[in-house]
């Protein structure tokens, strides 16, 4: 089962805070609704203190994420070493998703050095568990280098055209959710 920590502790930071991919996992309410697991990079996670992380959410070809939190607000994050010791680190909580242009999201991108264009919200998750669990099948692997296309596409666009976008690709998950479409706060 692995062990429960009590909080993120500095080197818990520095670490979760340095691996250049997670996974976010969420769920709606209804049994036969689909679960959604989605990875995460560039740079966009920040520990904010003991018990809260931060991350951006990029305008993507889905929003199952920001659906399942204003549903019922129930999130996991998962981060894995795949390089150096074998360590999997899981962040059990209830999130809110703060929207671009929100007085959630103005009060929070400052803690981002960063923030690219299509960025569409800033999730910010209360953490009422931590489990760190061995790793041990989670294969060796080198990072080539970021990928950047999800940025360039996001930077080409006007930010009408990603507010068109999103309204267009984002407003409802695939169960049919309510999600990115208006600008409010999106919290479970």
């Amino acid at each position: 089962m692995g062990s429960v920590l009590d909080r993120i502790d500095d080197d818990l930071r520095v670490w979760i805070e340095s691996q250049p991919v997670f996974f976010v996992a969420s769920a709606p309410l209804s049994a036969d609704g689909h679960v959604n697991v989605s990875p995460k990079g560039l740079n966009s996670l920040r520990v904010t203190d003991d018990h809260t992380v931060r991350y951006l959410d990029l305008t993507g070809s889905g929003a199952e994420t920001v659906a399942h939190l204003r549903e019922n607000g129930r999130l996991t994050l998962m981060f894995c070493a795949f390089e150096g010791n074998p360590r999997i680190i899981r962040l059990y909580g209830t999130g809110v998703a703060h929207l671009i242009d929100s007085e959630g999201f103005e009060a929070r991108v400052g803690s981002f050095e960063e923030v690219p264009h299509s960025t569409r919200a800033i999730v910010e998750v209360a953490v009422s568990r931590i489990q760190n669990s061995c790793g041990f099948g989670v294969p060796l692997m080198g990072l080539v280098e970021p990928r950047d296309r999800l940025t360039q596409w996001g930077a080409a666009r006007t930010a009408d055209q990603l507010v068109a976008y999103r309204e267009n690709k984002n407003s409802v998950s695939i169960d049919g959710l309510p999600s990115i479409g208006a600008q409010s706060e999106a919290s479970g």
